[in-house]
């Protein structure tokens, strides 16, 4: 359970400080406003972007570029067809090293490959979350706090 965004942004430094986070796959899953992106935000931050962290939803992929570690974090809540993936060139930032983070994984599901791991976050009330980790690799086992 996440209390309150204190604790999302405490979940999210505990798994910046995994060394397996580097070269992840992980799928975000949640209704709109369960706070996928707040969580990214405060990952990416954890991982030392500075600035303003942008959602998404409209350029479908931010880039960050970190010393020794790229991050690509995707939002497909617009396609309406999984081929958009592989029309916009994803498989090949897909294929390349670095940390990937996808909301809305289902749009793609087809033509994404199997994450590591797994969030599915779900509103209790305002403020509470309730966290869902699934681990679908070792990898994804190492993520677990």
């Amino acid at each position: 359970m996440w209390p309150d965004e204190a604790a999302c942004a405490n979940f999210a430094a505990t798994l910046a400080r995994k060394p397996a986070l580097r070269d992840a796959y992980v799928e975000l899953q949640g209704e709109l406003g369960t706070g996928k992106t707040t969580f990214v935000r405060h990952l990416l931050h954890a991982l030392g972007v500075s600035g303003r962290i942008k959602s998404p939803t409209y350029t479908v992929l931010e880039a960050y570029a970190l010393p020794g570690l790229t991050v690509s974090h995707f939002d497909f809540y617009r396609f309406e067809d999984a081929r958009e993936w592989e029309d916009a060139g994803f498989r090949e930032v897909f294929a390349a090293p670095g940390l990937k983070l996808a909301e809305w994984p289902q749009k793609a599901a087809a033509m994404l490959p199997l994450p590591d791991l797994r969030l599915h976050i779900d509103m209790v009330d305002d403020t509470q979350r309730r966290l869902t980790l699934q681990a679908f690799t070792p990898r994804g086992v190492e993520l677990i706090p």
